[in-house]
């Protein structure tokens, strides 16, 4: 009776290993499941961050080039105001040169008429 008290023993004592093999086998299976798992979500986080970065470079250049425009613009309207003073001013001036000439012509031409006399 021993004997086969023993067997049984030793066979259930063999069930319980070969169950705890097969759960730690399913376990390391599982474990290599989500190891995968993890790798293709870093992938698609990966993706997902890199797409991210290249519309937040896109948005960036757009708002640069809108900004740069606004600048361009500005500084443009400016110089075309002052070029437009400029010109205002350099009309003025050149109205009262002339002005000057006309007014004063008669008295040059006989001034030289007078100095051309005596000569």
């Amino acid at each position: 009776m021993g004997l086969i008290k023993g067997d049984i023993l030793s066979n259930m004592a063999e069930s319980k290993v070969t169950g705890i093999i097969q759960s730690l086998s399913g376990l390391e299976n599982d474990l290599d499941s989500l190891n995968s798992k993890v790798i293709d979500m870093k992938k698609q986080l990966s993706v997902k961050a890199l797409n991210e970065i290249d519309k937040l470079l896109i948005q960036t250049r757009e708002m640069a080039t809108k900004e740069a425009e606004i600048i361009i613009n500005n500084s443009k309207t400016k110089a075309i105001a002052e070029s437009e003073k400029i010109t205002k001013e350099g009309k003025s001036k050149l109205s009262e040169i002339q002005a000057n000439i006309d007014d004063h012509f008669d008295q040059a031409v006989k001034h030289v008429v007078s100095i051309i006399l005596k000569v």
